[in-house]
This record gives structure tokens, sequence and C-alpha cells, in this order.
């Protein structure tokens, strides 16, 4: 069951199940968040193009791999997608797999409400939240303001968890705005 709506709900976003079809979307959603880092290479851009499909092919693989309960939701804002998040209920913690949006969707307070309303969800159920980010990642601030705190390094990735109030460490700073 995905995380109800509702500060992202008042920015006109809803979520829909992925579908076959949505797979080539999600993959310009996932090259889209690898732009940067890919300029810097020299690289022509048919070899841009086919090393991020193949990094995606990578990626989607062990997340249907590994992570075979999860609900793989479509972004939608205003009824046109926009991203991608992806998360697993278990039975103590909820586990977002990946969260993404398009480039033109980003900084405007869509992830701030999408987060806020998982981590009030995970709140309501007294479930933990965990996650992986690149260290240098922004949105890795944007988990911070909301109460997630680093747990180790795990390979390029920086572990990270939400507690709800009374969980170990609950003393964690829990914003949820």
């Amino acid at each position: 069951m995905p995380p109800p709506l509702r500060r992202a709900a008042a920015l006109g976003v809803t979520y829909r199940p992925m579908k076959e079809e949505d797979v080539p979307f999600v993959a310009a959603v996932y090259a889209s968040t690898r732009t940067e880092e890919l300029a810097v290479t020299g690289w022509p851009e048919e070899m841009k193009e086919a090393f991020l499909a193949q990094q995606h092919r990578a990626q989607h693989y062990h997340y249907q791999t590994y992570y075979p309960g999860a609900e793989w939701l479509i972004v939608q804002q205003d009824g046109v997608d926009a991203g991608r998040i992806y998360i697993e209920e278990g039975d103590t913690d909820i586990r977002l797999i990946d969260i993404a949006l398009l480039p033109e969707r980003r900084a405007a307070g869509l992830g701030r409400a999408m987060i806020g309303d998982l981590v009030e969800w995970a709140g309501e159920l007294g479930k933990s939240i965990s996650l992986h980010v690149e260290p240098n990642n922004p949105v890795r601030n944007l988990y911070l303001r909301h109460g997630f705190a680093p747990t180790g390094l795990a390979g390029a990735y920086e572990a990270m968890e939400w507690l709800p109030e009374g969980g170990a460490g609950s003393d964690q700073k829990k914003t949820a705005s």
C-alpha cells in the first residue's frame, strides 16, 4: 500500500503503479539524475546514452530482484508523469528504495512534501524508514531536515534511518514539514 498523500496532494501529486510500458520513462528519470556527473567525462553523447541505458538496466534488475514485494510507483503531478518512487513496507521498517523527479519538477517542494508524507505515515504505523543516498547528493540535506540520521556507509552510499517516536534513538530531530 503506498503512503497516503497529504502535503504532496496539495501540490497536485498522485501515485500510480508502474507498468512495463513505463520502463522507458523511469529510465529517462534515472538518466536525468546522472546528467551532471557525466557532463565532465568528455564522452560522446552516444556513449553516455549507452552507459546510462546499461546502468539503468542493472539498477532495475537489482531492485526487482532484491525488493520483490516493493511498490513501484510513478509520481504524477496534475496527471503528468513527474518521477518515480519505490517503497517496500516490511513488518517494522519502510524501505525507501528510490525516489527521483524529472529536472523540471525538482526544487518545487514536491520531494519535501512526499518525504513529509512518508515520515508521517511511518510514524502513524510506528515503523522506521531506511534508505541509501550518495553522500554528496543535495537531497541528503532534505532527509536530515526530516529527522533521518546517518547509520553508516554501504559502498558508495550512506545508509540513513528515520525512527518513530519512542523507537531506539528517537531523540532524533523529527520534522515532517
